[in-house]
């Protein structure tokens, strides 16, 4: 007969990690063409004008411009994006905020 006793193993100590599904761009948000709106599993949402819906029934743009969101049933909801100009949607370079102490860089004359 054994003079230790045994340990008992756990069975806890595992998870899986998270999918990152989930509503990616808000109503009303601007997006460019490309860009994921939603990632979903199943037709939650459904792909309006100007978007797409990818094999996973991922819903994405198709042109620049703001998304909204509107009932299409009881328990669906519909994506559309309004385009837009793609310039309203890029940013500029001079909206970039620089750092402090740093001069801004000088202009080259053209000849």
């Amino acid at each position: 007969m054994a003079h230790k006793k045994a340990g008992s193993s756990s069975k806890n100590g595992r998870d899986s990690v998270g999918q990152r599904l989930g509503v990616k761009a808000g109503d009303g948000q601007l997006v460019s063409a490309g860009s994921i709106i939603v990632r979903q599993r199943g037709m939650t949402f459904l792909a309006g004008t100007n978007t797409g819906l990818g094999r996973d029934y991922t819903v994405f743009a198709t042109a620049d411009g703001r998304v909204r969101f509107e009932h299409a049933r009881k328990d669906k909801k519909r994506i559309r994006v309004e385009a837009q100009a793609a310039q309203a949607v890029a940013k500029s370079e001079e909206a970039k905020p620089r750092k402090a102490g740093r001069k801004a860089a000088p202009a080259e004359a053209s000849a």
